[in-house]
Protein backbone atom coordinates (compact mmCIF):
# COMPACT_ATOMS: atom_id res chain seq x y z
CA UNK A 1 0.00 0.00 0.00
CA UNK A 2 2.83 2.25 0.41
CA UNK A 3 3.65 2.43 -3.34
CA UNK A 4 -0.56 3.50 -3.85
CA UNK A 5 -0.13 6.13 -0.86
CA UNK A 6 2.82 7.91 -2.74
CA UNK A 7 1.00 7.74 -6.35
CA UNK A 8 -2.46 9.02 -4.34
CA UNK A 9 -0.01 12.49 -2.30
CA UNK A 10 2.03 13.06 -5.81
CA UNK A 11 -1.47 13.17 -8.06
CA UNK A 12 -3.34 15.37 -5.28
CA UNK A 13 0.23 17.46 -5.21
CA UNK A 14 0.34 17.60 -9.04
CA UNK A 15 -3.51 18.13 -9.34
CA UNK A 16 -3.68 20.85 -6.48
CA UNK A 17 -0.39 22.68 -7.57
CA UNK A 18 -1.30 22.91 -11.34
CA UNK A 19 -4.87 24.39 -10.16
CA UNK A 20 -3.45 26.97 -8.50
CA UNK A 21 -0.59 28.30 -10.51
CA UNK A 22 -2.90 28.81 -13.10
CA UNK A 23 -5.09 30.65 -11.04
CA UNK A 24 -1.73 32.60 -9.74
CA UNK A 25 -0.45 32.92 -13.38
CA UNK A 26 -4.26 34.36 -14.15
CA UNK A 27 -3.76 36.68 -11.64
CA UNK A 28 -0.14 37.86 -12.75
CA UNK A 29 1.39 36.67 -9.56
CA UNK A 30 4.46 34.84 -9.17
CA UNK A 31 4.46 31.06 -10.02
CA UNK A 32 6.01 29.98 -6.52
CA UNK A 33 3.98 31.60 -4.68
CA UNK A 34 1.48 29.55 -5.87
CA UNK A 35 2.70 26.04 -5.47
CA UNK A 36 3.46 27.42 -1.22
CA UNK A 37 -0.21 28.09 -1.25
CA UNK A 38 -1.14 24.44 -3.29
CA UNK A 39 1.10 23.25 0.02
CA UNK A 40 -0.92 25.22 2.41
CA UNK A 41 -4.75 23.77 1.23
CA UNK A 42 -3.23 20.47 1.12
CA UNK A 43 -1.20 20.78 4.27
CA UNK A 44 -2.08 18.25 7.55
CA UNK A 45 -2.55 22.23 9.32
CA UNK A 46 -5.52 22.81 6.69
CA UNK A 47 -8.72 21.50 7.73
CA UNK A 48 -11.09 19.31 7.77
CA UNK A 49 -8.27 16.72 7.02
CA UNK A 50 -4.60 16.42 5.17
CA UNK A 51 -4.33 15.02 1.90
CA UNK A 52 -0.76 13.92 2.09
CA UNK A 53 -0.21 10.74 4.00
CA UNK A 54 3.41 9.78 3.16
CA UNK A 55 4.91 13.09 3.93
CA UNK A 56 8.51 11.42 4.88
CA UNK A 57 8.89 10.22 1.07
CA UNK A 58 7.10 13.77 -0.03
CA UNK A 59 10.52 15.33 1.70
CA UNK A 60 13.19 13.34 0.22
CA UNK A 61 11.64 14.14 -3.18
CA UNK A 62 11.67 17.85 -1.81
CA UNK A 63 15.70 17.20 -1.19
CA UNK A 64 15.80 16.66 -5.38
CA UNK A 65 14.05 19.84 -5.69
CA UNK A 66 16.86 21.57 -3.59
CA UNK A 67 19.50 19.37 -5.87
CA UNK A 68 17.81 20.63 -9.42
CA UNK A 69 16.89 24.07 -8.27
CA UNK A 70 20.58 24.67 -6.90
CA UNK A 71 21.55 22.74 -10.47
CA UNK A 72 20.20 24.86 -12.33
CA UNK A 73 21.31 28.21 -10.49
CA UNK A 74 24.43 27.15 -11.54
CA UNK A 75 23.86 26.72 -14.74
CA UNK A 76 23.10 30.41 -14.70
CA UNK A 77 26.60 30.96 -13.67
CA UNK A 78 28.70 32.98 -15.47
CA UNK A 79 32.64 33.79 -14.43
CA UNK A 80 32.38 36.33 -17.55
CA UNK A 81 29.04 37.66 -16.34
CA UNK A 82 30.88 38.10 -13.03
CA UNK A 83 33.81 39.95 -14.28
CA UNK A 84 31.63 42.42 -16.11
CA UNK A 85 30.54 43.71 -13.06
CA UNK A 86 32.66 42.44 -10.61
CA UNK A 87 32.89 45.38 -8.24
CA UNK A 88 29.20 46.57 -7.90
CA UNK A 89 28.02 43.02 -7.44
CA UNK A 90 30.72 42.42 -5.05
CA UNK A 91 30.40 45.43 -3.05
CA UNK A 92 26.37 45.39 -2.99
CA UNK A 93 25.97 41.93 -1.81
CA UNK A 94 28.59 42.09 0.96
CA UNK A 95 26.56 45.25 1.95
CA UNK A 96 23.19 43.69 1.90
CA UNK A 97 24.40 39.91 3.30
CA UNK A 98 26.28 42.06 6.51
CA UNK A 99 23.21 44.43 7.04
CA UNK A 100 20.47 42.10 6.78
CA UNK A 101 22.28 39.57 8.98
CA UNK A 102 22.66 42.50 11.71
CA UNK A 103 19.15 43.31 11.07
CA UNK A 104 18.11 39.94 11.40
CA UNK A 105 19.61 39.44 14.74
CA UNK A 106 19.06 42.39 16.37
CA UNK A 107 14.61 41.72 15.45
CA UNK A 108 15.20 38.18 17.01
CA UNK A 109 16.91 39.71 20.46
CA UNK A 110 13.99 42.13 20.38
CA UNK A 111 11.31 39.67 20.26
CA UNK A 112 13.53 38.00 22.85
CA UNK A 113 14.45 34.84 20.74
CA UNK A 114 17.30 32.69 21.61
CA UNK A 115 20.78 33.75 19.88
CA UNK A 116 20.64 30.72 17.53
CA UNK A 117 17.06 31.84 16.27
CA UNK A 118 18.00 35.54 16.16
CA UNK A 119 21.36 34.37 14.05
CA UNK A 120 19.54 31.93 11.52
CA UNK A 121 16.55 34.90 10.98
CA UNK A 122 19.79 36.95 10.12
CA UNK A 123 21.00 34.08 7.62
CA UNK A 124 17.49 33.60 6.54
CA UNK A 125 16.70 37.43 5.26
CA UNK A 126 20.27 37.98 3.97
CA UNK A 127 20.28 36.12 0.64
CA UNK A 128 17.60 37.12 -2.04
CA UNK A 129 15.85 34.44 -4.34
CA UNK A 130 17.33 34.32 -7.77
CA UNK A 131 14.06 32.30 -8.76
CA UNK A 132 11.42 34.72 -8.17
CA UNK A 133 13.88 37.67 -9.72
CA UNK A 134 14.62 36.37 -12.77
CA UNK A 135 11.00 35.55 -12.99
CA UNK A 136 9.36 38.75 -12.20
CA UNK A 137 12.11 40.39 -14.63
CA UNK A 138 10.93 38.12 -17.44
CA UNK A 139 7.35 38.98 -16.92
CA UNK A 140 8.09 42.43 -16.75
CA UNK A 141 10.74 42.38 -19.89
CA UNK A 142 13.35 44.33 -18.02
CA UNK A 143 15.81 41.02 -18.01
CA UNK A 144 18.11 43.13 -21.21
CA UNK A 145 18.43 46.05 -19.16
CA UNK A 146 21.68 46.86 -17.63
CA UNK A 147 20.46 47.08 -13.59
CA UNK A 148 19.02 43.38 -14.71
CA UNK A 149 22.43 42.51 -15.46
CA UNK A 150 24.25 44.14 -12.63
CA UNK A 151 21.39 41.94 -10.22
CA UNK A 152 22.41 39.17 -12.27
CA UNK A 153 26.18 39.92 -10.76
CA UNK A 154 24.58 40.72 -7.39
CA UNK A 155 22.79 36.99 -7.30
CA UNK A 156 25.90 35.07 -8.57
CA UNK A 157 28.10 36.53 -5.50
CA UNK A 158 24.79 36.48 -3.30
CA UNK A 159 24.71 32.32 -4.14
CA UNK A 160 28.29 31.74 -3.54
CA UNK A 161 28.10 33.68 -0.42
CA UNK A 162 25.29 31.58 0.46
CA UNK A 163 26.86 28.25 -0.29
CA UNK A 164 29.50 29.55 2.80
CA UNK A 165 27.05 30.86 5.15
CA UNK A 166 25.17 27.16 4.98
CA UNK A 167 28.45 25.61 5.79
CA UNK A 168 29.03 28.16 8.53
CA UNK A 169 25.70 27.63 9.93
CA UNK A 170 26.40 23.91 10.22
CA UNK A 171 29.62 24.38 12.16
CA UNK A 172 27.99 26.53 14.41
CA UNK A 173 25.05 24.61 15.02
CA UNK A 174 27.18 21.61 15.85
CA UNK A 175 29.70 23.41 17.95
CA UNK A 176 27.30 25.82 19.42
CA UNK A 177 29.65 29.19 18.33
CA UNK A 178 32.49 29.98 16.22
CA UNK A 179 35.64 31.16 17.12
CA UNK A 180 37.49 33.54 14.35
CA UNK A 181 40.06 30.97 14.05
CA UNK A 182 37.03 28.65 13.05
CA UNK A 183 35.04 30.95 10.77
CA UNK A 184 38.49 31.86 8.46
CA UNK A 185 39.54 28.47 8.67
CA UNK A 186 36.09 27.04 7.42
CA UNK A 187 35.59 29.60 4.81
CA UNK A 188 39.50 28.79 3.35
CA UNK A 189 38.74 25.63 3.19
CA UNK A 190 35.46 26.39 1.03
CA UNK A 191 36.92 28.51 -1.02
CA UNK A 192 39.67 25.69 -1.62
CA UNK A 193 37.40 23.49 -2.21
CA UNK A 194 35.31 25.42 -4.65
CA UNK A 195 38.59 26.91 -6.66
CA UNK A 196 40.34 23.59 -7.05
CA UNK A 197 36.92 21.56 -8.77
CA UNK A 198 35.87 24.48 -10.90
CA UNK A 199 39.71 23.94 -11.69
CA UNK A 200 39.55 20.16 -12.65
CA UNK A 201 35.54 20.48 -13.71
CA UNK A 202 36.47 22.83 -16.12
CA UNK A 203 39.28 21.02 -17.69
CA UNK A 204 37.31 17.68 -17.23
CA UNK A 205 33.34 17.88 -17.82
CA UNK A 206 32.65 20.06 -20.79
CA UNK A 207 35.34 17.51 -22.52
CA UNK A 208 33.44 14.27 -21.53
CA UNK A 209 30.14 16.16 -22.28
CA UNK A 210 31.23 17.71 -25.87
CA UNK A 211 32.44 13.55 -26.34
CA UNK A 212 28.81 12.54 -25.13
CA UNK A 213 27.06 14.78 -27.16
CA UNK A 214 28.79 13.63 -30.59
CA UNK A 215 26.47 10.63 -30.71
CA UNK A 216 23.36 13.02 -30.79
CA UNK A 217 21.61 11.23 -28.32
CA UNK A 218 19.42 13.58 -25.94
CA UNK A 219 18.95 10.57 -23.61
CA UNK A 220 22.41 10.07 -23.38
CA UNK A 221 23.42 13.23 -22.62
CA UNK A 222 20.65 14.01 -20.44
CA UNK A 223 21.99 10.66 -18.37
CA UNK A 224 25.27 11.59 -18.35
CA UNK A 225 24.36 14.92 -17.24
CA UNK A 226 22.31 13.53 -13.88
CA UNK A 227 25.15 10.78 -13.15
CA UNK A 228 27.73 13.54 -12.99
CA UNK A 229 25.36 15.66 -10.87
CA UNK A 230 24.30 13.11 -8.23
CA UNK A 231 28.13 11.36 -8.76
CA UNK A 232 29.47 15.09 -7.52
CA UNK A 233 27.13 15.80 -4.79
CA UNK A 234 27.76 12.60 -3.09
CA UNK A 235 31.66 13.31 -3.18
CA UNK A 236 30.51 16.68 -1.86
CA UNK A 237 28.61 15.16 0.99
CA UNK A 238 31.51 12.60 1.63
CA UNK A 239 33.36 15.88 2.19
CA UNK A 240 31.30 17.40 4.82
CA UNK A 241 29.64 19.94 2.38
CA UNK A 242 26.48 20.41 1.71
CA UNK A 243 24.18 18.91 -1.29
CA UNK A 244 23.27 22.24 -2.35
CA UNK A 245 27.22 23.15 -2.69
CA UNK A 246 27.50 20.23 -5.25
CA UNK A 247 24.83 21.03 -7.25
CA UNK A 248 25.54 24.25 -7.60
CA UNK A 249 29.47 23.68 -8.53
CA UNK A 250 28.65 21.00 -10.56
CA UNK A 251 26.31 23.41 -12.54
CA UNK A 252 28.67 26.33 -12.57
CA UNK A 253 31.16 23.75 -14.39
CA UNK A 254 28.42 22.57 -17.07
CA UNK A 255 27.59 26.48 -17.35
CA UNK A 256 31.34 26.34 -19.76
CA UNK A 257 29.98 23.65 -22.00
CA UNK A 258 29.21 23.87 -25.47
CA UNK A 259 26.47 21.97 -24.73
CA UNK A 260 24.57 24.31 -22.14
CA UNK A 261 21.48 24.93 -24.23
CA UNK A 262 20.67 22.06 -24.51
CA UNK A 263 21.69 20.63 -20.81
CA UNK A 264 19.07 23.92 -20.15
CA UNK A 265 16.42 22.41 -22.53
CA UNK A 266 16.54 18.84 -21.14
CA UNK A 267 16.99 20.02 -17.36
CA UNK A 268 14.38 22.78 -17.15
CA UNK A 269 11.21 19.96 -17.40
CA UNK A 270 12.26 17.81 -14.41
CA UNK A 271 13.74 20.82 -12.67
CA UNK A 272 10.20 22.25 -12.91
CA UNK A 273 8.89 19.24 -11.45
CA UNK A 274 10.98 18.53 -8.57
CA UNK A 275 11.50 22.09 -7.65
CA UNK A 276 7.23 22.57 -7.66
CA UNK A 277 7.36 19.53 -5.47
CA UNK A 278 10.09 21.25 -3.15
CA UNK A 279 8.26 24.60 -2.61
CA UNK A 280 4.80 22.69 -2.11
CA UNK A 281 6.53 20.93 0.57
CA UNK A 282 7.42 24.16 1.97
CA UNK A 283 3.60 24.78 2.31
CA UNK A 284 3.17 21.28 3.87
CA UNK A 285 4.66 22.60 6.91
CA UNK A 286 3.21 26.29 7.17
CA UNK A 287 0.65 26.33 9.75
CA UNK A 288 -2.42 29.14 9.66
CA UNK A 289 -1.96 29.31 13.27
CA UNK A 290 1.30 30.20 13.71
CA UNK A 291 0.63 33.15 10.83
CA UNK A 292 -1.84 34.60 13.16
CA UNK A 293 0.07 34.22 16.18
CA UNK A 294 2.98 35.75 15.47
CA UNK A 295 1.56 38.31 12.93
CA UNK A 296 3.54 40.78 14.72
CA UNK A 297 6.71 40.20 13.86
CA UNK A 298 6.15 38.74 9.86
CA UNK A 299 4.92 42.45 9.30
CA UNK A 300 8.15 43.60 11.21
CA UNK A 301 10.40 41.24 9.75
CA UNK A 302 8.63 41.67 6.02
CA UNK A 303 8.88 45.48 6.47
CA UNK A 304 12.86 45.18 7.77
CA UNK A 305 13.45 42.80 4.65
CA UNK A 306 12.36 45.77 1.53
CA UNK A 307 13.95 48.37 3.65
CA UNK A 308 16.91 46.88 4.68
CA UNK A 309 17.61 45.22 1.14
CA UNK A 310 16.86 48.38 -0.94
CA UNK A 311 18.77 50.54 1.58
CA UNK A 312 22.08 48.13 1.20
CA UNK A 313 22.02 47.11 -2.29
CA UNK A 314 21.16 50.84 -3.62
CA UNK A 315 23.52 52.69 -1.28
CA UNK A 316 25.73 49.36 -2.50
CA UNK A 317 25.55 50.22 -5.63
CA UNK A 318 25.96 53.81 -5.38
CA UNK A 319 28.87 53.57 -3.66
CA UNK A 320 30.45 51.08 -6.39
CA UNK A 321 30.00 53.87 -9.25
CA UNK A 322 26.34 53.64 -10.43
CA UNK A 323 24.15 56.39 -10.94
CA UNK A 324 21.08 57.11 -8.31
CA UNK A 325 18.02 55.63 -10.66
CA UNK A 326 20.09 52.46 -11.69
CA UNK A 327 21.12 52.15 -7.75
CA UNK A 328 17.18 52.43 -6.60
CA UNK A 329 15.84 49.48 -9.30
CA UNK A 330 18.89 47.19 -8.29
CA UNK A 331 18.03 48.51 -4.51
CA UNK A 332 14.21 47.24 -5.58
CA UNK A 333 14.33 44.64 -7.46
CA UNK A 334 16.69 42.98 -4.58
CA UNK A 335 14.00 43.17 -2.15
CA UNK A 336 12.97 39.82 -1.22
CA UNK A 337 13.48 36.28 0.45
CA UNK A 338 13.29 32.61 -1.19
CA UNK A 339 14.69 29.70 -2.07
CA UNK A 340 18.05 29.80 0.08
CA UNK A 341 16.16 31.43 2.71
CA UNK A 342 13.87 28.26 2.59
CA UNK A 343 17.20 25.83 2.57
CA UNK A 344 18.45 28.05 5.61
CA UNK A 345 15.49 27.41 7.71
CA UNK A 346 15.11 23.77 6.83
CA UNK A 347 18.75 23.44 7.96
CA UNK A 348 17.79 24.81 11.13
CA UNK A 349 15.12 22.17 11.32
CA UNK A 350 16.96 19.38 10.76
CA UNK A 351 19.60 20.09 13.38
CA UNK A 352 17.40 20.37 15.67
CA UNK A 353 19.02 24.25 17.00
CA UNK A 354 15.97 26.71 16.13
CA UNK A 355 12.39 27.29 16.87
CA UNK A 356 9.40 25.60 15.42
CA UNK A 357 8.22 29.23 14.86
CA UNK A 358 11.08 30.18 12.70
CA UNK A 359 10.49 28.25 9.67
CA UNK A 360 6.74 29.59 9.17
CA UNK A 361 7.76 33.00 9.65
CA UNK A 362 10.39 32.80 7.09
CA UNK A 363 7.48 31.03 4.33
CA UNK A 364 5.26 34.29 5.33
CA UNK A 365 7.82 36.95 4.79
CA UNK A 366 9.05 35.28 1.94
CA UNK A 367 5.48 35.13 0.40
CA UNK A 368 4.48 39.13 1.42
CA UNK A 369 7.78 40.03 -0.56
CA UNK A 370 7.14 37.93 -3.18
CA UNK A 371 3.77 39.34 -3.88
CA UNK A 372 5.47 42.64 -3.81
CA UNK A 373 8.89 42.38 -6.33
CA UNK A 374 6.88 43.05 -9.23
CA UNK A 375 5.41 45.92 -7.79
CA UNK A 376 8.68 47.29 -5.88
CA UNK A 377 10.19 47.39 -9.48
CA UNK A 378 8.00 49.50 -11.31
CA UNK A 379 8.20 51.70 -8.31
CA UNK A 380 11.70 52.17 -8.89
CA UNK A 381 11.66 54.61 -11.07
CA UNK A 382 9.17 56.83 -10.08
CA UNK A 383 10.43 56.72 -6.42
CA UNK A 384 14.13 57.69 -7.84
CA UNK A 385 12.63 60.89 -9.53
CA UNK A 386 10.24 61.57 -6.42
CA UNK A 387 13.55 61.61 -4.29
CA UNK A 388 15.68 63.31 -6.97
CA UNK A 389 13.05 66.36 -6.76
CA UNK A 390 12.97 66.61 -3.13
CA UNK A 391 16.76 66.02 -2.46
CA UNK A 392 18.27 69.99 -2.32
CA UNK A 393 20.32 70.66 -5.62
CA UNK A 394 23.57 70.79 -3.70
CA UNK A 395 23.07 66.95 -2.70
CA UNK A 396 22.12 65.84 -6.16
CA UNK A 397 25.46 68.22 -7.18
CA UNK A 398 27.75 66.41 -4.56
CA UNK A 399 26.03 62.97 -5.94
CA UNK A 400 26.78 63.34 -9.29
CA UNK A 401 30.21 64.31 -8.82
CA UNK A 402 30.69 61.42 -6.32
CA UNK A 403 29.79 59.00 -9.57
CA UNK A 404 31.73 61.06 -12.46
CA UNK A 405 34.82 61.53 -9.98
CA UNK A 406 34.47 57.48 -9.47
CA UNK A 407 35.06 56.76 -13.18
CA UNK A 408 37.63 59.34 -13.74
CA UNK A 409 39.94 57.00 -11.14
CA UNK A 410 39.13 54.09 -12.93
CA UNK A 411 42.66 52.92 -15.06
CA UNK A 412 42.69 53.95 -18.62
CA UNK A 413 44.81 53.10 -22.03
CA UNK A 414 48.46 51.81 -20.55
CA UNK A 415 47.34 51.86 -16.70
CA UNK A 416 43.87 49.82 -17.33
CA UNK A 417 46.30 47.49 -19.50
CA UNK A 418 49.28 47.41 -16.44
CA UNK A 419 45.98 46.85 -13.94
CA UNK A 420 45.04 43.27 -15.87
CA UNK A 421 48.27 42.16 -16.24
CA UNK A 422 49.06 42.65 -12.70
CA UNK A 423 45.54 41.29 -11.44
CA UNK A 424 45.66 38.02 -14.13
CA UNK A 425 49.44 37.18 -12.99
CA UNK A 426 48.02 37.30 -9.40
CA UNK A 427 44.90 35.12 -9.84
CA UNK A 428 47.22 32.50 -11.59
CA UNK A 429 49.28 32.00 -8.77
CA UNK A 430 46.72 31.60 -6.31
CA UNK A 431 45.12 29.27 -8.33
CA UNK A 432 48.06 27.42 -9.36
CA UNK A 433 48.79 27.80 -4.58
CA UNK A 434 45.42 26.19 -4.10
CA UNK A 435 45.71 23.35 -6.70
CA UNK A 436 48.98 22.66 -4.74
CA UNK A 437 47.26 23.17 -1.22
CA UNK A 438 44.66 20.62 -2.73
CA UNK A 439 47.10 18.19 -3.48
CA UNK A 440 48.37 17.86 0.03
CA UNK A 441 45.40 18.26 1.54
CA UNK A 442 44.42 15.10 -0.37
CA UNK A 443 47.76 13.60 0.35
CA UNK A 444 47.06 13.51 4.32
CA UNK A 445 43.59 12.39 3.67
CA UNK A 446 44.95 9.50 1.65
CA UNK A 447 47.71 8.85 4.64
CA UNK A 448 44.73 7.99 7.34
CA UNK A 449 41.92 7.20 5.19
CA UNK A 450 44.43 4.03 4.07
CA UNK A 451 46.61 3.73 6.82
CA UNK A 452 45.92 -0.10 7.35
CA UNK A 453 47.52 -0.46 3.37
CA UNK A 454 50.11 1.56 3.16
CA UNK A 455 50.90 0.07 7.04
CA UNK A 456 51.39 -3.46 5.73
CA UNK A 457 53.68 -1.98 2.65
CA UNK A 458 55.80 0.34 4.89
CA UNK A 459 56.02 -0.89 8.37
CA UNK A 460 57.67 2.53 9.66
CA UNK A 461 55.44 5.41 9.50
CA UNK A 462 58.06 8.07 9.53
CA UNK A 463 59.33 6.59 5.76
CA UNK A 464 55.16 5.78 4.87
CA UNK A 465 54.61 9.79 6.00
CA UNK A 466 57.68 11.01 3.79
CA UNK A 467 56.67 8.55 0.91
CA UNK A 468 52.93 10.20 0.39
CA UNK A 469 54.53 13.74 1.40
CA UNK A 470 57.14 13.11 -1.96
CA UNK A 471 54.43 12.10 -3.93
CA UNK A 472 52.05 14.88 -3.35
CA UNK A 473 55.12 17.20 -3.91
CA UNK A 474 55.89 15.59 -7.53
CA UNK A 475 52.12 15.63 -8.61
CA UNK A 476 52.62 19.58 -7.46
CA UNK A 477 56.17 20.17 -9.24
CA UNK A 478 54.12 21.69 -12.59
CA UNK A 479 51.81 23.81 -10.51
CA UNK A 480 54.82 24.92 -8.15
CA UNK A 481 57.07 25.59 -11.40
CA UNK A 482 54.35 27.69 -13.17
CA UNK A 483 53.49 29.56 -9.83
CA UNK A 484 57.34 30.81 -9.78
CA UNK A 485 57.61 31.65 -13.40
CA UNK A 486 54.37 33.50 -13.13
CA UNK A 487 56.01 35.22 -10.23
CA UNK A 488 59.52 35.86 -11.54
CA UNK A 489 57.31 37.88 -14.59
CA UNK A 490 55.38 39.44 -12.50
CA UNK A 491 58.62 40.67 -10.40
CA UNK A 492 60.19 41.77 -13.10
CA UNK A 493 57.45 44.33 -13.66
CA UNK A 494 56.71 45.52 -10.51
CA UNK A 495 60.86 46.03 -10.77
CA UNK A 496 60.92 48.43 -13.81
CA UNK A 497 57.50 50.25 -11.90
CA UNK A 498 58.86 50.36 -8.04
CA UNK A 499 62.94 51.07 -8.83
CA UNK A 500 63.06 54.64 -10.39
CA UNK A 501 65.87 55.95 -12.03
CA UNK A 502 65.68 59.04 -10.67
CA UNK A 503 66.01 57.14 -7.04
CA UNK A 504 68.71 54.56 -7.81
CA UNK A 505 70.98 56.08 -10.15
CA UNK A 506 73.59 54.09 -11.68
CA UNK A 507 72.02 51.10 -9.57
CA UNK A 508 68.84 51.18 -10.84
CA UNK A 509 69.41 47.62 -13.19
CA UNK A 510 71.27 46.22 -10.59
CA UNK A 511 68.50 47.01 -8.22
CA UNK A 512 65.86 46.11 -10.14
CA UNK A 513 67.47 42.31 -10.75
CA UNK A 514 67.84 41.68 -6.95
CA UNK A 515 64.40 42.99 -6.76
CA UNK A 516 63.10 40.61 -9.76
CA UNK A 517 65.13 37.48 -8.25
CA UNK A 518 64.08 37.90 -4.60
CA UNK A 519 60.71 38.38 -4.58
CA UNK A 520 59.28 34.98 -6.40
CA UNK A 521 62.06 33.17 -4.23
CA UNK A 522 60.14 34.82 -1.10
CA UNK A 523 57.31 34.35 -2.33
CA UNK A 524 57.98 30.65 -2.49
CA UNK A 525 59.27 30.13 0.48
CA UNK A 526 55.80 31.44 2.21
CA UNK A 527 54.31 28.89 -0.30
CA UNK A 528 56.08 25.74 1.06
CA UNK A 529 55.74 26.91 4.77
CA UNK A 530 51.83 27.46 4.37
CA UNK A 531 51.90 23.75 2.45
CA UNK A 532 54.01 22.67 5.53
CA UNK A 533 51.60 23.88 7.89
CA UNK A 534 48.85 22.07 6.07
CA UNK A 535 50.48 18.79 5.25
CA UNK A 536 51.95 18.30 8.71
CA UNK A 537 50.05 15.11 9.44
CA UNK A 538 52.16 13.73 7.25
CA UNK A 539 55.10 16.10 7.20
CA UNK A 540 58.41 14.02 7.30
CA UNK A 541 61.54 14.83 10.06
CA UNK A 542 64.00 16.78 8.94
CA UNK A 543 66.62 14.39 7.31
CA UNK A 544 63.66 12.96 5.17
CA UNK A 545 62.23 16.05 4.66
CA UNK A 546 65.63 16.95 2.97
CA UNK A 547 66.37 14.49 1.09
CA UNK A 548 62.64 14.46 -0.58
CA UNK A 549 63.23 18.17 -0.83
CA UNK A 550 66.97 16.97 -2.53
CA UNK A 551 65.04 14.72 -5.19
CA UNK A 552 61.94 17.33 -6.03
CA UNK A 553 65.01 19.75 -6.87
CA UNK A 554 66.58 17.50 -8.96
CA UNK A 555 63.48 16.34 -10.98
CA UNK A 556 62.83 20.29 -11.32
CA UNK A 557 66.62 20.59 -13.03
CA UNK A 558 65.72 17.71 -15.41
CA UNK A 559 62.33 18.12 -16.34
CA UNK A 560 62.07 21.92 -16.14
CA UNK A 561 60.53 22.64 -19.85
CA UNK A 562 58.66 19.18 -19.80
CA UNK A 563 56.70 20.85 -16.42
CA UNK A 564 56.55 23.81 -18.68
CA UNK A 565 55.12 22.27 -21.32
CA UNK A 566 52.52 20.42 -19.02
CA UNK A 567 51.21 23.10 -17.45
CA UNK A 568 50.83 25.09 -20.77
CA UNK A 569 48.39 22.63 -21.99
CA UNK A 570 46.51 22.64 -19.15
CA UNK A 571 46.25 26.46 -19.19
CA UNK A 572 45.62 26.22 -22.87
CA UNK A 573 42.88 24.07 -22.22
CA UNK A 574 41.25 26.02 -19.86
CA UNK A 575 41.50 28.91 -21.90
CA UNK A 576 39.70 26.66 -24.50
CA UNK A 577 37.24 25.91 -22.10
CA UNK A 578 36.28 29.27 -21.26
CA UNK A 579 35.84 30.94 -24.59
CA UNK A 580 33.42 32.70 -25.89
CA UNK A 581 32.04 30.59 -28.34
CA UNK A 582 28.60 28.29 -27.11
CA UNK A 583 26.44 25.62 -28.64
CA UNK A 584 23.21 27.12 -29.78
CA UNK A 585 21.39 25.01 -30.84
Amino acid sequence: MHGIDFIQDLAVIMLIAGIVTVLFHRLKQPVVLGYIVAGVIIGPHTPPFALVRDEPTINVLAELGVVFLLFSLGLEFSLRKLARVGVTAVVAALAEIILMIWIGYMIGGLFGWKPMDALFLGAILAISSTTIIVKALDELRMKRERFAQLIYGILIVEDILAIGMIALLSGIALAGSASAGHVLATVGKLALFIVVALMVGLLIVPRLLGYVARFNSNEMLLITVLGLCFGFCLVVVRLDYSIALGAFVIGAIMAESRQLRTIERLIEPIRDMFSAIFFVAIGLLLDPKALVAYAGPIAVITAAVVVGKVLSCGLGAFVAGQDGRTAMRVGMGLAQIGEFSFIIASLGVTLKVTSGFLYPIAVAVSAFTTFLTPYLIRLSDPLSAGIAAVLPERVTRVFALYTTWLRSIQPQGDRAELARIVRRSVLQVLVNFALVAAIFLAGGYVAVKFAPTLGALMTDERLRNAAVWGAALIVSLPFLVAAYRKLGALSLLLAELGVKPELAGQYTDRARRVVAEIIPIAALVVIMLLIAALSASILPPAELLVLVLSLAAGLVALLWRWFVKLHARLQIALRETLADEREHD
